[in-house]
């Protein structure tokens, strides 16, 4: 039975790729210091064959054993939580990267690192190919993540180059689905969340900036393809398919069928104009492309909200 260590395992991501190793037959750790992740993610695991430890990568990261991949998922992950936690997040892509690189070339692992399609920052190219270096703001607010994951990609390929380590970079861009904290702060789990309350979808400046949303399961199932792969370097892993908040906005309204109305706020510094994945090297490499469109993936993730409220875990 291969065994795969997976930081940041108790997050949404993370939660999602360690149910589906299990599936797949792989024994799991999953490692999260649940600064953002949760227990409830993976409590239905717990037991032959899976592992939580509770503990922060940061201080290290303590697996003995037989390891057959690291896959470093562990991070905040959307504005509000690395806003609110700006040392850990430079820190968990920094000392946390290392931690997990060094884990692999202990056990000679292969490792997966969970990158971010906001390495591109504010493009200048649009679709974004993995070619591009990005425009990014070094001292602005969102750097904090952007700056914390492009380090964690060099020193992935340092360790690649310097130790022959098989090395893999996911590019993530927005990703949605059923596990997405309703409070997470990001715009899909925003909207359902305050059509589900009756309230009002805050749409931040004109909404007329664009995003591309990616089912949970398509993005696992491609994660998980590169994994298998013998591709090294980076890979964009997320749906072509790009919609205007705006767009979001309306179908998340038809999906749910809420009556809610639309507010405005002030756009975020930084915040992307535009941002869509080129995914020619995924389709290429792996065969892969996205199968379910954004309508169906509200429409699961909506029931999976309502779900959650009726059990009482909202």
């Amino acid at each position: 039975m291969p065994r795969a260590v997976v930081t940041g395992g108790a997050g949404f991501l993370g939660s999602h790729l360690c149910r589906e190793l299990r599936a797949r037959g792989w024994e799991v750790v999953a490692v999260d210091n649940l600064l953002t992740g949760r227990r409830q993610n993976v409590e239905d695991l717990l037991g032959p064959g899976f592992e939580l430890v509770e503990h922060d990568v940061i201080r290290s990261l303590p697996v003995d054993g037989l390891v057959d991949a690291v896959l470093h998922f562990a991070s905040p992950a959307s504005p509000p939580e690395y806003l609110a936690h700006p040392v850990e997040t430079l820190e968990v892509g920094s000392i946390g990267t290392r931690h997990a690189l060094e884990l692999a070339r202990e056990r000679g692992a292969r490792f997966l690192l969970a990158s971010t399609s906001e390495v591109y920052g504010d493009p200048l190219v649009h679709p974004q190919p993995e070619t591009y270096w990005g425009n990014v703001n070094s001292v602005g607010p969102r750097a904090v993540y952007d700056e914390a994951k492009r380090y964690a990609e060099a020193l992935t390929m340092t360790y690649h180059r310097l130790y022959d380590l098989d090395t893999k970079i996911v590019r993530i861009f927005n990703t949605f689905g059923e596990g997405l904290a309703s409070g997470d702060g990001r715009v899909v789990s925003n909207f359902l969340a305050q059509a589900l309350d009756g309230k009002p979808l805050t749409v931040y400046g004109d909404g007329t900036q664009t995003r591309s949303f990616c089912y949970v399961a398509d993005e696992v199932r491609g994660i998980l393809a590169l994994l298998d792969s013998d591709h090294e370097g980076p890979m964009n892993i997320g749906n072509p398919d790009e919609f205007t908040v705006l767009e979001l906005a309306e179908l998340v309204l038809d999906v749910t069928g809420s009556d809610s109305e639309v507010t405005f706020e002030e756009l975020p510094v930084d915040d992307p104009v535009r941002r869509r994945p080129d995914i020619s090297l995924a389709s290429k490499i792996l065969g892969w492309r996205p199968e379910i469109d954004l309508r169906e993936g509200l429409a699961r993730t909506y029931e999976w909200y309502r779900g959650e409220r009726d059990r009482g875990r909202a």
